[in-house]
């Protein structure tokens, strides 16, 4: 049948970028891993089948491996650990991750860059360029160099692991007041542009559901808490960690607390936002969840969409247009939704490139955050959930409140600043208590139906 005949060209097609992606590894896994968090937008054959690129990519060899901690550290394996598990736990685009032990007795995650992704990156920058614009030559409509530029700016950052120490050691400062966070300690004396020597932090993959029911871990308690935590480093703080795909979130039930932790991995790419966008882009995200279309026009254009800010509202929520005229927060999504959303975005990739092309550099990063948040929450069936717009709300509010602070001298303006965000913030609690009480009402009376029909 039909259906098949384009099952087998999706599965057959998927296959072979899976083996482009394993054969020039680097920067071609990178952007696999990107296509494999598409849930909603690429065929579900694709998505599948290049969603091993987050922890099983291709290793380099033990050799290798102790020739790069042999040039950076001076030392050889034995001098530096009492152990050093020769199977990695796991190996993604740039590097992979060794288990060992120290001679304090202390265990660690050693990530090892792999040896020629240095040289490897930047020649595999020049092939993508080359194609991309091959590609715009022959089909117009395909104007995707923003990617390559992306990658040129970004790459040099995430291969220097040093960074990524900052980056994790920054975030976890940002975000200690998150008891549930947990961030693996830096070892700087072990720690190189080409190695990071860190605290070994055990969990399973956050879409790893069957691992999350053996252990005892609520599914919606762990998408709120990941939802909390990256609104608040988007609308509050501007710094955000851009690459949340499945292998750099795990979860797990604390050994000491007996509570559920998430534990945030790979810092090498983070977004600083610039304020005036940032508060822009809070205003738009308040105006999406109240469905206030005005607004959502004015701030779309604030942020480059222009004309086509329809389209802008459709891909940042990943709602079709119908649920965002009437606001997301009251539509639940549905899969004939998400089917048209698929489609779309193949009738409208002229438009969706244009776009790409339209908004400020800083918004490519925060689509692909989205894209990767919104693959997760896809897996654990906790899209659109009320817990995550009020969550948004609250961010929205204190960002807002922290903004118009800073533009005021007087101590009166600043004090009706504080009550109206005060305000706000009960307002949004109450309506929180009002829905548990709903939704524990609904519980109950179901569990009564079901002992009277018994």
């Amino acid at each position: 049948s039909e259906y098949h005949e384009i099952f087998f060209v999706h599965r057959r097609s998927a296959e072979r970028l899976l083996d482009l992606c394993c054969a020039n590894r680097g920067t071609f896994i990178k952007v696999g891993q990107h296509l494999g968090a598409l849930d909603y937008l690429l065929p579900e054959e694709y998505t599948s089948t290049l969603k091993v690129l987050h922890s099983r990519a291709p290793q380099s060899s033990m050799e290798e491996i102790q020739k790069v901690i042999r040039e950076d550290l001076g030392k050889e394996l034995s001098e530096l650990f009492v152990s050093f598990e020769e199977k990695p736990q796991g190996a993604a685009s740039l590097a992979q991750v060794h288990k060992a032990v120290l001679h304090d007795g202390r265990t660690v995650a050693v990530k090892v860059q792999h040896p020629k992704v240095q040289t490897q990156s930047s020649k595999d920058i020049v092939v993508m360029e080359l194609l991309v614009r091959v590609v715009h030559w022959l089909f117009t409509d395909f104007a995707f160099l923003w990617l390559v530029e992306e990658a040129k700016k970004n790459m040099p950052l995430e291969l220097d692991f040093l960074n990524e120490g900052r980056n994790a050691e920054k975030v976890a400062n940002m975000l200690s007041h998150h008891t549930f966070l947990k961030i693996p300690m830096i070892h700087w004396d072990l720690s190189t542009k080409r190695i990071l020597t860190m605290e070994f932090a055990e969990g399973g993959q956050v879409n790893d559901t069957d691992y999350m029911k053996k252990h005892g871990i609520n599914v919606n308690k762990i998408s709120e808490n990941l939802g909390k935590l990256y609104s608040e480093m988007i609308f509050v703080h501007g710094f955000v960690h851009c690459d949340p795909h499945p292998g750099n979130v795990l979860v797990r039930m604390c050994p000491q607390s007996k509570k559920t932790e998430i534990i945030l991995l790979d810092h090498g790419l983070y977004q600083s936002l610039e304020e005036d966008f940032r508060v822009n882009y809070c205003r738009l995200w308040q105006a999406l969840i109240k469905g206030n279309m005005s607004k959502v026009e004015q701030y779309s254009r604030r942020l480059g969409a222009g004309d086509l800010y329809p389209l802008f509202a459709c891909v940042l929520t990943a709602r079709s247009w119908t649920a965002v005229s009437s606001g997301i927060s009251s539509v639940p999504v549905t899969n004939s939704e998400d089917v048209e959303i698929r489609t779309n975005a193949a009738l409208y990739l002229p438009q969706i490139s244009e776009l790409l092309n339209r908004v400020p550099r800083q918004m490519l990063l925060l689509l692909k955050t989205n894209d990767l948040l919104r693959g997760i929450e896809t897996t654990l069936q906790t899209r659109a959930s009320s817990s995550s717009f009020i969550n948004m709300s609250r961010c929205c509010i204190q960002a807002m409140a922290r903004h118009k602070r800073s533009k005021v001298q007087s101590r009166r303006r600043r004090l009706q600043i504080n009550l109206a965000e005060s305000l706000c913030l009960w307002q949004l609690t109450l309506y929180e208590l009002y829905l548990w009480v709903k939704a524990s009402m609904l519980v109950h009376w179901f569990s009564a139906l079901l002992a009277f029909v018994q």
